[in-house]
């Protein structure tokens, strides 16, 4: 594998110890060994991918860091327990310290931006985690002034909720943080939004927590007159494909082979499909985690033709030149398209 793709490698870390934030959330505390620092460092906001054995394989999910690049000497990830969810349960009832995990460096570009403006926090539930690590960040680092609306189920099922509190009170003029309780309060709305963002009319925004609540605070958003400059949105679950595309079940002139595996598929391809959803149709499991362009788990080598991706937010220019390629976003161009996952 060429050198500029050590970051899209799997590293073991070894686990220093687990925290248990609330009854459903612990957090996982990584020793990042010294000759490994320069490659795991990390903007405020940023997540890393972690592999696990699943199902008589591998499954691997993108978890952000709850830590502090300015703040905390060690990397540390939140996760919460997920009814019925493979990773996050095995995570918790299985990972202890000593534990070694295959670990990708971090990426995202849901991080703190370099500007001086106030920021407005919208989480929910485990969306809190990146946003910790930004409002730490930015209380340490500048003199911003952040409110944080934060949503959760019930006061205790609040990560992270007596750390902030606290940080209300080492800050005080600097952050307000509004705990919002669906069990009392309702879910939040348009008129909550609005409020907020209303307060701070030149504030850059960070959205993170269920898709649902991250869908109702962009329209928020959007319908108070905050321009898309100034808003970050980080989403762990697939967009939807736009209305209007060409029906999925047309075939192109237009064939795709695929290396994976020790497997070497040929196939035609469906029109507007990328090419991981073609490496499944041809029955392949191609690697995959976040499928929004953002995590490079994906990520495979185009030995012929060509490929446009629709999002990239985890390649380098330098990595796209070599002909690597975000498969959950890459579409092909030419009528021949030969991918190599490594």
């Amino acid at each position: 594998m060429p050198a500029g793709t050590a970051r899209h490698r799997y590293y073991p870390l070894r686990v220093l110890r687990i925290v248990t934030e609330t009854a459903e959330a612990s957090s996982i505390v990584f020793d990042v060994p010294s000759e490994l620092t320069e490659l795991f460092a990390y903007r405020a906001g940023q997540f890393v991918t972690l592999r696990i054995p699943a199902d008589g394989g591998t499954a691997v999910r993108s978890y952000s860091m709850s830590s502090s690049p300015v703040v905390d000497a060690e990397l540390r990830v939140t996760v919460k327990r997920v009814p019925g969810g493979l990773i996050s349960n095995w995570l918790h009832d299985t990972v202890g310290a000593g534990h070694v995990l295959a670990v990708l460096p971090p990426g995202g570009t849901f991080v703190l931006d370099q500007g001086e403006h106030d920021i407005v926090a919208f989480a929910a539930g485990s969306g809190i985690t990146p946003v910790f690590s930004i409002v730490r960040t930015a209380l340490v680092s500048s003199a911003r002034r952040v409110h944080l609306l934060y949503a959760n189920r019930d006061r205790p099922a609040a990560i992270f909720g007596d750390e902030l509190d606290a940080l209300v009170e080492q800050y005080p003029g600097r952050l307000v943080v509004e705990h919002h309780e669906d069990a009392a309060r309702g879910f939040v709305g348009h008129a909550d939004v609005a409020r907020v963002a209303g307060a701070h009319s030149d504030a850059v925004h960070y959205i993170c927590g269920p898709a649902a609540f991250m869908d109702i605070v962009a329209a928020g958003l959007r319908d108070t007159g905050v321009g898309p400059s100034k808003v970050y949105i980080e989403r762990f679950t697939p967009l939807q494909e736009p209305a209007g595309q060409p029906d999925p079940a047309a075939v192109d002139d237009i064939e795709v082979t695929i290396k994976l595996g020790g497997k070497t598929v040929t196939t035609a391809h469906r029109r507007g499909n990328t090419l991981m959803a073609t490496a499944r149709f041809a029955g392949l499991r191609p690697p995959s985690s976040c499928e929004t362009g953002s995590c490079a788990t994906c990520m495979a080598r185009i030995v012929q033709g060509g490929a446009e991706m629709r999002i990239n937010d985890a390649l380098t220019p330098d990595e796209v030149a070599e002909g690597w390629v975000l498969t959950c976003q890459a579409v092909p161009t030419t009528q021949v398209v030969e991918v190599v996952y490594e």
